[in-house]
């Protein structure tokens, strides 16, 4: 599907209206034939002098409830990177990881045009599978693309 110069225009100024409401934009992109959906912040780096978030394998909803809560629990504060983290949702425990955006370039594009060339960052949240395994555990099952290196303590 091809979208117009209009419905981009329209899209970004969504955008730019959501970070300046809330401090931050989630984008959502939906699964399709051969490809995982993905959701991911634009904004938080900016706003909130932590990380943008990028969560692989989430419903549109869930990830923007996880980002919300991220945005909520963390701004201005510190993110603990490789560890367990049992308060971020009730659902599931979940870690954070250092992703490059280098690593990230074909999917947080919103991010690039916004910060264009000034600096900003990007972490992973990783998830387990419906059986409670993390992609390092045995007989993980879940199709969720791990970008950033795995290393949990």
């Amino acid at each position: 599907m091809k979208i117009t110069e209009a419905q981009k225009k329209k899209y970004f100024q969504n955008v730019n209206d959501n970070i300046l409401k809330d401090g931050y934009h989630t984008t959502a992109v939906l699964e399709a034939e051969n490809s995982t959906p993905f959701a991911y912040s634009t904004g938080i780096y900016e706003n909130f002098k932590i990380p943008e978030l990028f969560i692989s394998g989430l419903g549109p909803n869930l990830s923007g409830q996880l980002i919300k809560n991220y945005a909520d629990q963390y701004k201005l504060g510190h993110v603990p990177l490789n560890k367990r983290i049992t308060d971020l949702t009730e659902r599931f425990p979940v870690y954070f990881i250092k992703v490059t955006n280098e690593s990230l370039s074909d999917y947080v594009l919103s991010s690039i045009r916004h910060y264009e060339d000034k600096k900003y960052e990007y972490l992973q949240l990783v998830f387990p599978d419906l059986h409670g395994n993390f992609p390092n555990e045995p007989n993980y099952d879940y199709d969720q693309k791990i970008v950033g290196e795995f290393e949990p303590e």
